[in-house]
């Protein structure tokens, strides 16, 4: 199928979409069959007994594609779908029976690993090699820090996936369009309603895609533009970096559970719907500020980037210390 012409494009959109919502459908009746709930607590920010798990949908959708295009490319996409397995894999498992954080990330950087050698493979560039190592582990985890309130890592997920569609081109553009649809395909379960939460199957599939469409992006652009390429994440980077540095500053035990992060203090006050589409706008600018950095030459996009950056640096310290 020639999917070069929009009229494909759409389709696989729409196709990807109602599938992951059929999934997340089956996945609510599943886990609720199975009492996989996850209870109301203090370091939770939600006040009913949920099912959890519903990210399995998107998972499903996302990794038939990846098999698919392994088929014509098996080393890079078969060892992106591998990397998705194993992640979503053991989130899967996590959501049934709860692991160590210890062994999470040992199978998240091996994910990391089988990815990045793909793409030693195929590209050969070693900075590229090397942040998609990086890449894998971190944003697996801020996916999962940052999925705490409803529709928070859904819906940043799907406006960053279709913010770097608009810069990627070929099969990888398909790929960020298809990532877009299943994270939608799952939001109206999960927004501003929570029938179902993502799960640790949902929110590392979703840290691993993006991940995976970070490194996409990178390979199709100068390094120069490399910095401006993570502008449509910086909510969730922001969020979770500042909050972790703060917590071990303070020698908690950061890799708990816990509700300091700054979505869920404002959620305490405004409610899930406002902050999630509070963050949603702001990703919103960021993707329209990459846009045009991205257009810009090498030096003004990187002061664009830089004044952006700073921006939220200093919003984030400020809400953070009320």
């Amino acid at each position: 199928m020639p999917w070069s012409d929009s009229t494909s494009k759409w389709l696989l959109f729409i196709a990807c979409l109602l599938l992951s919502a059929l999934g997340t459908w089956t996945a609510r009746g599943y886990a609720l069959r199975r009492k996989m709930l996850d209870q109301p607590g203090e370091r939770r920010s939600h006040t009913q007994p949920t099912p959890r798990g519903g990210g399995i949908g998107l998972v499903v959708v996302t990794l038939m594609l990846l098999l698919m295009l392994a088929q014509q490319a098996p080393v890079l996409w078969g060892g992106a779908a591998l990397g998705l397995l194993l992640v979503a894999g053991i989130g899967w498992w996590d959501d049934h029976h709860p692991l160590s954080a210890l062994s999470r990330l040992i199978v998240q950087v091996c994910a990391g690993g089988i990815f990045a050698a793909s793409v030693a493979v195929t590209n050969g560039d070693l900075w590229l090699v090397g942040a998609a190592f990086i890449a894998v582990p971190v944003l697996v985890n801020v996916w999962n820090f940052m999925d705490g309130i409803n529709g928070m890592a859904a819906s940043q997920a799907t406006l960053a996936a279709l913010a770097l569609a608009c810069l990627l081109s070929g099969v990888a553009q398909l790929v960020a369009l298809a990532v877009a649809a299943a994270a939608l395909g799952f939001l109206p379960f999960n927004f501003p309603r929570a029938r179902i939460f993502l799960g640790d199957v949902g929110s590392g599939g979703l840290g691993f895609l993006m991940a995976m469409l970070l490194v996409f992006s990178m390979q199709q652009h100068t390094p120069s533009m490399w910095p401006v390429l993570f502008l449509p994440v910086s909510a969730m980077l922001a969020d979770s970096g500042i909050t972790l540095l703060w917590r071990m500053r303070r020698g908690e035990r950061w890799w708990e559970p816990h509700t300091q992060h700054l979505y869920q203090k404002l959620a305490r006050r405004y409610g899930h719907v406002r902050v999630s589409i509070s963050y949603a706008m702001w990703t919103i600018m960021a993707g329209l500020s990459m846009q045009l950095a991205v257009s810009m030459a090498a030096g003004w996009s990187w002061l664009v980037t830089i004044l952006f950056a700073a921006v939220t640096l200093k919003i984030w310290v400020k809400l953070h210390s009320q």
